[in-house]
């Protein structure tokens, strides 16, 4: 494991390792070797038939990370939203756009059937599932559905499903079935999630909280799950509410689905546990999302993002984050980036997309989206002219095209230019390849020098050459962000 230094300016850091993406392939190999004997029956004289040697058990592989990833960006798509139709069919009509934007990774907000148990508003939540063995047929069937997965396989894209393993919907299957699979109070009555910082319910009354102390609750999850990989050849899973369910279900998942080849899983969950153990590939950069909202509102600087660094280098082993300034939550109930972020929201992209992790990108920013999606009604995304869909796919060709943008392990660290609170200039080099960021956190100008030489640089959104000279002024205009690569 190579250890690499994040440098920033004069500040004494320590060292830390880059995350890894990929955990070791490892073999089991069961062998069983009977012996067998013939035995001679004196008293009759005949001879008793030799039993045939039984096979051995079937080589047993556990597959890692794919490597399909190193370099991917995700895209998440609200497939109830995403058109007036609301279904598999329609969205399928923006699979080829999608592809040709640079989208590799598409993840699809849940499929399955919504209870009308306790639903809120007229549709009810995507997480409020009622048979994970079918689609909602709002959506379509799943011949719909696996249409849709073969076409963005054929678009060269892979495709990861919403998983809801913490809870289910009031008219799940299991309800009647098998209540032992829920959490129960004194009385013997299913209950509503709680929250374990607080010992109170999260407020998420349309859904009942699943009881992890039932193993055969935890084998049907790991059942349904191989169903869509076995069938549909999904390419992993998006699992919400991660941090609420417990570690050693997590390891058991991923014991149970990287046997049957490499699949990506992403956690809804910051813990760092989940990602050391190999459990998960990728979690959500949730604090570094707060940093940024924070920095957009001037509440905090570059020097919140040093730190963020090192403290994050140094709780992860393994893995990497993923990084976004919108997701259906965010924009749901916190609000759009421009809500958020205001004139800031393409500085904080540039963030998100040129750090270590995987970028994520929501059903609508490429438009852009400047209104919040009603999460349980119809409220369908506008499509106009597609004005930010440039922006994005620079940075996508850029994301993929330079090593040293590779998601964890497979890019380079940052390596910061300047020690300074209102301006992250930081360089990442990799195989020859290299990309250098100037970026006025403020909405103010900022004038800057860095204490080296910048030969040369192309800047990847006007395509100017730039030559910078060692403390050579710089001036930069609010929100002002430079992106250079080597030519």
């Amino acid at each position: 494991m190579t250890h690499q230094l994040f440098r920033p300016g004069s500040l004494s850091l320590p060292s830390f390792t880059s995350a890894s993406t990929s955990t070791s392939t490892s073999t089991l190999i069961l062998t069983l070797t009977l012996t067998l004997t013939s035995t001679l029956l004196l008293s009759c004289k005949t001879r008793e038939q030799t039993k045939p040697m039984a096979e051995p058990p079937a080589q047993v592989v556990k597959h890692g990370n794919p490597d399909w990833d190193d370099q991917a960006v995700m895209y998440e798509v609200n497939i109830r939203q995403y058109t007036p139709e609301g279904t598999f069919t329609a969205f399928s009509h923006h699979v080829d756009r999608l592809a040709k934007m640079g989208v590799d990774i598409l993840w699809l907000m849940p499929i399955f059937p919504i209870s009308e148990e306790r639903r809120k508003g007229s549709l009810g939540s995507y997480y409020s599932v009622t048979d994970f063995m079918e689609t909602n047929p709002e959506f379509g069937t799943k011949a719909d559905f696996k249409s849709l997965v073969d076409k963005i396989h054929g678009s060269g894209m892979k495709v990861i499903i919403d998983w809801v393993p913490n809870h289910t919907g009031w008219g799940h299957v299991w309800i009647k079935s098998h209540p032992e699979y829920y959490t129960q109070d004194s009385a013997g009555n299913i209950i509503d999630p709680i929250d374990p910082s607080t010992g109170k319910s999260w407020g998420w009354t349309d859904v009942a909280d699943l009881n992890f102390d039932n193993k055969e609750m935890r084998q049907a999850h790991i059942d349904a799950m191989q169903y869509w990989v076995s069938e549909f050849d999904i390419d992993g899973f998006r699992y919400d509410v991660a941090h609420n369910v417990p570690e050693d279900f997590w390891v058991t998942v991923s014991d149970s689905l990287r046997v049957m080849r490499p699949l990506l899983l992403l956690g809804e969950s910051e813990v760092p546990a989940f990602r050391n153990n190999g459990s998960l590939d990728l979690d959500y950069g949730w604090e570094f999302h707060h940093i940024l909202n924070d920095i957009a509102k001037g509440r905090k600087n570059a020097n919140h993002i040093d730190s963020f660094l090192v403290k994050d280098r140094m709780r992860n082993t393994k893995g990497y984050h993923l990084y976004f300034t919108s997701n259906h939550d965010e924009n749901s109930w916190q609000g759009t980036e421009f809500e958020r972020m205001g004139d800031a929201h393409q500085t904080m992209a540039v963030l998100a997309f040129l750090f270590d992790g995987m970028p994520l990108l929501y059903s609508g920013q490429e438009e852009p989206l400047r209104k919040r999606l009603a999460f349980f009604d119809k409220d369908s995304i506008e499509w106009k002219n597609y004005a930010y869909e440039s922006f994005y796919k620079t940075l996508f060709d850029l994301k993929q095209n330079n090593r040293a943008l590779g998601n964890g392990e497979a890019g380079a660290p940052l390596e910061k230019l300047l020690s300074h609170p209102n301006v992250f200039a930081f360089r990442r080099t990799k195989d020859n390849q290299s990309v250098t960021a100037i970026i006025n956190v403020t909405g103010r100008r900022q004038t800057i020098s860095l204490e080296t030489d910048l030969p040369g640089m192309k800047e990847v959104f006007t395509g100017k050459v730039f030559t910078y000279q060692k403390g050579q002024k710089i001036i930069l205009k609010p929100w002002e962000y430079l992106v250079y690569t080597n030519p």
